[in-house]
């Protein structure tokens, strides 16, 4: 019998909390997640809903106030800031909505940027920047500014900035967010293309036709987690539970 697939994420009981004046707001409130080596998992949830809070922590750029949380056996909630920067620049790629490349970069130079403060020699940061490029369909655009590139493309790069540290998570944050809806099918096909890789994916977005590509949608609403399951069931469930009753 296969041993199940251990998981990369797991985040126990986690909670962030702001106070106000003598206000507690709670952004998670006992929120635990599991997230196996390999799957592609989407967060689902509008906004103020506790997804984008959930996605700084799993991210290793926030702490939660109380819970644990660990990534790939590591136990990241205690880390100090050093540690937590070296956590991210060796096991974790992000893609966000703006796409932050540095504008008087080409694309290459954009995505050795990780490889510079991870000092990896320039011969080998410009080799592996190239493969990255090439792996997202850019091989032909290594020397064009993100003002030379249209917003696909310039999201291509970011994700092959993501890419070249060769994470075992990519953390993509509403990636299709300032896409046009062919962009967008095209960026979720290189996506696809990842995971079918091996690469694990947590992905976060307020669009259920983004979300419904992922194997498994979780999501959430007031900190905490209300559904999870396959894509189809979930937005089955929630259709079920936001419809009015007849009186």
């Amino acid at each position: 019998m296969a041993e199940p697939a251990r998981p990369l994420i797991s985040a126990e009981h986690l909670f962030k909390i702001y106070t106000s004046g003598e206000q507690e707001l709670f952004a998670l409130n006992d929120l635990s997640l599991q997230v196996v080596d390999g799957e592609f998992c989407a967060i689902m949830g509008t906004s103020g809903s506790g997804k984008s809070t959930l996605m700084n922590i799993l991210g290793a750029l926030d702490r939660p106030t109380r819970g644990d949380y660990w990534l790939d056996g590591e136990l990241v909630s205690s880390m100090s800031d050093a540690k937590l920067s070296n956590l991210r620049n060796r096991k974790i790629g992000f893609v966000f909505q703006s796409f932050n490349l540095l504008p008087r970069l080409n694309a290459v130079e954009n995505v050795e940027v990780p490889l510079v403060y991870s000092r990896v020699p320039a011969k080998d940061r410009r080799a592996r920047a190239i493969e990255a490029l090439t792996q997202v369909g850019l091989g032909d655009r290594l020397t064009h500014r993100p003002t030379q590139l249209s917003g696909g493309q310039q999201q291509r790069v970011a994700i092959a900035r993501a890419l070249v540290t060769r994470p075992r998570l990519l953390l993509a944050d509403e990636p299709t967010g300032a896409l046009d809806s062919e962009t967008t099918k095209q960026i979720l096909a290189l996506l696809d293309t990842l995971h079918d890789s091996g690469l694990t994916i947590a992905l976060v977005t307020h669009e259920a036709s983004v979300a419904a590509r992922a194997q498994r949608m979780v999501w959430v609403r007031d900190g905490q987690i209300v559904a999870d399951g396959p894509p189809a069931e979930v937005m089955a469930g929630r259709r079920a539970a936001e419809t009015p009753v007849a009186p």
